[in-house]
């Protein structure tokens, strides 16, 4: 049988055209199979909000890829601790009605351990409660915290005298206000914000007897108004 060297078609000791291009495919084939699969070695190094792999292969040369991988960050226990944000103890619902609100301010207070513990079971009362100049300081007056069952022999006094934290300045700007004629320092409502207690006072006028009844009948019309509307949906 004649060959591609006897022919002239392929120089002597060298591989024929048709035989290169089958020893390609096998070599393809080969590296397709799991025998001769493609050697892939992955260096992970890891960076801010992505993950870089490095691919290494038998026919040389290195490909570094690079993905974006979702991080989960760490939750942060709140075992202990109270949530942050506002929770109500008590409202002093008698206030709006009797007094008319100019100023409102929000200030501490400064309790013993028995006392915050009475308020995180929400035992208050503000309905005569009211606060007033004393030695330079603001206090809050007949406030009444019962005493708290555990704490025996350490329980507080119910209706002592309690300090409100003001800055200097408030207190000078309070004080005038309060001094002046009809005008009195309520407060509105009591409450826990980022675990500490708060007192929302306000700087109230008495009201007449005829602005109490006009009161009451707008209330009045206002549920009147939204009864109305409920029953026409």
């Amino acid at each position: 049988m004649a060959t591609y060297a006897s022919k002239g078609l392929c120089p002597t000791g060298s591989v024929p055209p048709a035989r290169r291009a089958s020893r390609r495919s096998r070599t393809a084939r080969a590296d397709l199979s799991p025998g001769g699969q493609e050697v892939k070695e992955f260096h992970q190094r890891s960076c801010r909000g992505g993950l870089f792999c490095t691919v290494t292969s038998p026919h040389g040369g290195e490909k570094t890829h690079s993905r974006e991988v979702a991080t989960s960050k760490p939750h942060k226990s709140t075992s202990g601790q109270e949530e942050a944000g506002e929770r109500l103890i008590a409202v002093n619902r008698r206030a709006r009605h009797e007094y008319e609100v100019l100023e409102t301010l929000e200030c501490g207070i400064v309790l013993v351990g028995s006392e915050v513990k009475s308020l995180r079971s929400g035992r208050l009362s503000l309905d005569e409660a009211y606060a007033r100049m004393h030695q330079g300081e603001v206090w809050l007056v007949g406030c009444e915290i019962p005493e708290y069952v555990q704490a025996n022999r350490f329980n507080h006094n119910p209706r002592r005298w309690r300090k409100l934290l003001l800055h200097r300045r408030e207190i000078r700007r309070f004080a005038s206000k309060a001094y002046e004629k009809g005008l009195t320092l309520v407060p509105l409502k009591m409450y826990f914000k980022n675990g500490r207690a708060k007192v929302l006072l306000g700087v109230c006028r008495g009201r007449k007897l005829y602005d109490k009844r006009e009161r009451l009948k707008q209330e009045d019309v206002r549920r009147d108004i939204a009864r109305a509307m409920r029953r026409g949906r």
